[in-house]
């Protein structure tokens, strides 16, 4: 019991999500029996359910998967795993399935705001006990709960995107790792342009901000303009893919990090967002506009591309409002001009 215990006050230790999960893998892969550990990922992608291994046990190691999720050449259908699929639509707390060779698997999903983002797999060369099972739930259920803890911790109070402090690090971890995973057909899919074959998949960051938003907290009170955060948190939801990363970053300003796809692309999302934000009927307040200023992430430290989104952000809010602008045509048709970075300039 001891050893259990000293891993749970090791995995309890962390502050990241990740670690968090190789933590408790590495766990339960030192139990008795305990053959093979993995954590499944369970996303949506072309509307349709998938699972894919993100974290597990190989030779000795811990082991996270590098690719994206709707990528990643090993995913496979929900379906291909009808126990599990069948203990998520029952909301159970696990699912067991005796397969080949003699081999028994024990999934438990890991729900979050109601849905089921991931899976610890489990998997021995005989039947669980009744025992066991509960070592390893209690385990889990401590893993879960803590999961829950540090994605509250994560996570704007009002509209439940992520917050500034979690932007700022996962951005300085992101921040010029060469994006080139995903073809932008599959990640927004868009009418095929000849003359745009061949253009690479790139990260984008976005800076959006709502326009005259305090005339609405002065015109409709504070309540009305909480209203308008939480509608417009929605609309970012709606118009972005779970891999994308959406964040408030306080006031009526958010950010966005649109990965893996191509510069015309990311134009039109940008401006489909922007126009579904245009034509939303806001309770009360009728019509809201957004003003959005975006820059490549793959070159430059984070604090230079967050200032590049910022300063196109700002052209457009001075030359129009309701606008999206990229930082680099900008600069290339002179409206802005390179800025040499400086950690110590107050960028918001």
């Amino acid at each position: 019991m001891k050893p259990i215990l000293d891993n749970l006050v090791e995995m309890t230790g962390h502050r990241d999500h990740l670690r968090l999960e190789v933590s408790v893998l590495s766990t339960l892969q030192k139990l008795p029996s305990i053959k093979s550990v993995r954590a499944l990922e369970v996303f949506q992608s072309g509307g349709e359910a998938y699972v894919r291994p993100r974290t597990w046990h190989e030779n000795g190691q811990m082991v996270t998967s590098d690719w994206e999720a709707p990528s990643d050449p090993r995913r496979q259908p929900l379906s291909d795993y009808p126990a599990l699929q069948d203990c998520i639509v029952r909301r159970e707390q696990h699912g067991l399935q005796s397969v080949r060779r003699g081999e028994h698997m024990l999934w438990m999903p890991v729900w979050l705001h109601d849905q089921v983002h991931a899976c610890i797999e489990v998997t021995q060369s005989r039947p669980f006990a009744a025992h066991k099972l509960d070592v390893i739930q209690s385990v889990f259920f401590v893993y879960q709960n803590y999961q829950s803890l540090l994605d509250y911790s994560e996570r704007d109070a009002l509209t439940g995107l992520f917050n500034r402090k979690t932007f700022d690090e996962q951005f300085a971890r992101r921040a010029g790792v060469p994006s080139g995973t995903l073809p932008a057909e599959s990640v927004h899919p868009e009418p095929a342009d000849p003359a745009l074959r061949g253009e690479p998949p790139q990260h984008w960051l976005a800076v959006v901000d709502i326009d005259h938003f305090k005339q609405v907290n002065d015109r409709f009170g504070h309540l009305y303009g909480d209203e308008v955060l939480i509608l417009i948190a929605n609309i970012l939801r709606s118009s972005f893919r779970s891999h994308d990363r959406i964040f408030r970053f306080g006031g009526e300003e958010f950010v966005v990090l649109l990965r893996s796809t191509t510069l015309s692309t990311a134009h039109k999302v940008f401006n489909r967002f922007r126009t579904a934000v245009q034509e939303y009927r806001f309770p009360q307040v009728g019509q809201v506009t957004v003003s959005l200023g975006f820059a490549n992430t793959d070159r430059g430290a984070p604090v230079e591309i967050l200032g590049q989104a910022d300063q196109a952000l700002y052209y457009a809010k001075e030359n129009g409002r309701n606008r999206v602008c990229y930082y680099d045509d900008l600069v290339r048709e002179g409206h802005l001009h390179t800025k040499v970075a400086n950690d110590d300039v107050e960028l918001f």
